[in-house]
């Protein structure tokens, strides 16, 4: 065993465990973590000073050309999304799927694939999620055969050019920080290809056997919420009462959006004010409910649209242009560790919550909906106007599932997917790096109209941000002080006397079990200068050990935590934590076995 390193090393390994540890629990916000751990990196090189590194060393990770690149493409996408400029190709993908739900499904998983391989893979699935359900939901067939399969189709994509995902990008801009060759676009876009191949076969004929019939969690779509009014009498209790103490009847439930008099003269809803024989409360609620209010107050209750027929079995309660639609709360949302009381989400929205469906069971759920504080995978099911839904999705600030879904398209969508193009381009050819075409890209969409700044705030995510320049930073602090060199001594002391290429397997395999239970972004990181250092010390090529982290850490396949996109999918499509399991494990063998015999073979390890 190698001798123990210095205290400073021992210092950012223990760091390191308890940062790791700490991205896993779901009530500990990320971003805190992240601030937590480089603050104390600050603090422990100013008091603590070890050699040549200063505490401003570690500020250089907000500036990093791989955070500033990951940055500019998620804008970039955010254009793609805002513009529906991929509208064309989601629709394509489920024009068949009646006729040929088989050749449509393998469709929808290579063309995922590919379209992962230069987009970052959320706007792909948050734009093929409403679309696959609504099919799902006209064709009788089974969403929780389907998503899943796809999401995972897109993080297989994902892992074949230098900017399929974040974790591709921050690596390489690791290895170009050490003075190694620079990865090119596609300099490792063969082995994904070649092991690609079986993981999409496999999604396709035997995942969708695996999995079981699963109801998505909001899957009634009947009408929740009614438009009505109640009509005072003389003899109700609400002739000659205040309008506070009729609320106060119904324990404060009833929400009065209009008090109406006579024909034309509409009563301002003070709380002083007393109701009068003849006036008409609008309301919207619960059928059950209203019939409540009904009872309570000793009105007659009839639709809004029908004042001539109080409500009976002959005349119904009724909605007119309403539709129910699921809002999935994802990390960045505007919802996300929020009330609804606190987001005045009705207000804001003009849509009513019906009911949370929580991603993980939990204890916390209340009777009082908008007192409920939403995590990530929450499904909150919501019943508005066509308007109000249409404009919540339009916005972007969260994903949408309903079943008549109409994306959203801009006559700036030709532009967006041009600029998009253009960025790929530039970057393949080595005409640019990729960092100044995504930069230049993020102008473009500006200049021609296809974002607003607003767009811009809206598309980077503090959490992501924040856990990159922690990881960076804890990344290069394991190097400097010599805990990177530490760790990869004992992996070459516990797989002594191993083949090299079984070494390269072991050490994938550890990544891959480690970006299920943490972010893969810190996976990386994290992993890279280790991959490094094991390669010098067995004398082998860089390149296939720092290949197998990417591989390695983008396997998030087992797990719903393990990446941002698993979560969404198991809201979408009720899917169990065991879900991921029985699809997730045997895929993981394939793609780690598929790595561990090509990478040796095209390196000649």
């Amino acid at each position: 065993m190698p001798p123990p390193p210095n205290i400073h090393a021992v210092a950012v390994i223990f760091l390191t465990g308890v940062a790791l540890f700490l991205f896993t629990r779901d009530r500990v916000p990320l971003e805190g973590t992240a601030l937590a751990v480089l603050t104390l990196l600050v603090l422990g090189f100013y008091l603590f000073p070890y050699g040549s590194v200063q505490p401003a060393d570690f500020f250089r990770s907000f500036g990093h050309e791989a955070l500033i690149t990951i940055s500019a493409l998620l804008i970039v996408s955010k254009g793609l999304e805002t513009t529906g400029a991929l509208q064309p190709l989601a629709s394509i993908m489920a024009s068949g799927w009646q006729e040929r739900p088989g050749l449509s499904l393998l469709t929808t998983l290579v063309v995922g694939a590919v379209a992962s391989a230069f987009l970052n893979n959320t706007p792909i699935v948050v734009m093929l999620l409403p679309i696959l359900v609504a099919v799902c939901l006209r064709s009788s067939a089974v969403p929780s055969s389907v998503l899943l399969p796809m999401g995972l189709s897109t993080l297989i994509g994902g892992m074949a050019t230098t900017i399929g995902t974040s974790t591709n990008l921050l690596v390489v801009g690791i290895v170009a920080d050490r003075g190694l060759p620079v990865l090119e676009m596609f300099d490792f876009a063969w082995p994904v290809v070649i092991v690609g191949i079986p993981g999409i076969l496999f999604l396709w004929l035997v995942a969708p056997r695996l999995l079981p019939e699963r109801e998505p969690p909001m899957s009634d779509i009947s009408p929740r919420v009614f438009k009505a009014l109640l009509h005072v009498n003389e003899d109700s209790f609400a002739f000659g009462e205040t309008l506070s103490a009729v609320l106060a009847k119904t324990e404060n439930r009833m929400r009065v959006d209009q008090i109406q008099r006579g024909d034309n003269l509409t009563v301002a809803r003070l709380p002083e004010v007393t109701l009068q024989a003849g006036d008409r409360l609008y309301v919207k609620d619960t059928a059950d409910r209203l019939k409540e209010f009904e009872q309570l107050l000793g009105a007659t209750l009839f639709n809004a649209s029908d004042i001539e027929h109080p409500i009976s079995e002959e005349f119904p309660l009724a909605t007119e242009d309403q539709q129910l639609a699921e809002v999935v709360i994802s990390r960045g949302s505007p919802l996300h560790q929020r009330t609804l009381n606190a987001a005045q989400f009705t207000g804001r929205y003009a849509l009513v919550p019906l009911a949370i469906h929580r991603a993980r069971p939990s204890a916390d759920v209340v009777g009082d909906l908008g007192a409920t504080r939403l995590r990530a995978g929450d499904v909150l099911l919501v019943q508005g106007s066509r308007e109000a839904i249409a404009d919540l999705r339009a916005s972007g600030s969260m994903m949408v599932l309903d079943g008549a879904m109409d994306l959203p398209h801009t006559d700036r969508a030709n532009w967006a997917l041009g600029i998009m193009i253009g960025v790929v381009f530039f970057a393949a050819t080595g005409l640019l790096p990729i960092s100044i075409s995504a930069v230049a890209g993020v102008g473009l969409m500006l200049v021609t109209g296809s974002l607003r700044w607003r767009d811009v705030g809206d598309a980077l995510n503090i959490p992501v941000i924040m856990i990159i320049v922690a990881s960076l930073s804890l990344g290069f602090a394991l190097m400097v002080t010599g805990g990177a060199e530490y760790i990869a001594q004992i992996f070459v002391a516990v797989t002594g006397g191993l083949p090299t290429p079984l070494v390269l397997s072991g050490l994938m395999l550890l990544m891959t079990v480690l970006t299920n239970v943490v972010s893969n972004n810190a996976a990386a990181v994290i992993g890279t200068p280790i991959a490094i250092s094991v390669a010098q010390q067995l004398g082998a090529p860089t390149e296939p050990f720092i290949l197998a982290v990417i591989f390695g850490a983008n396997m998030s396949f087992a797990t719903p935590i393990g990446y941002q996109t698993n979560l969404l999918i198991m809201s979408a499509g009720g899917y169990h934590f065991t879900d991921f399991l029985r699809v997730g494990i045997p895929l993981t063998v394939i793609m780690w076995l598929g790595f561990s015999i090509v990478l040796p073979i095209l390196y000649g390890l």
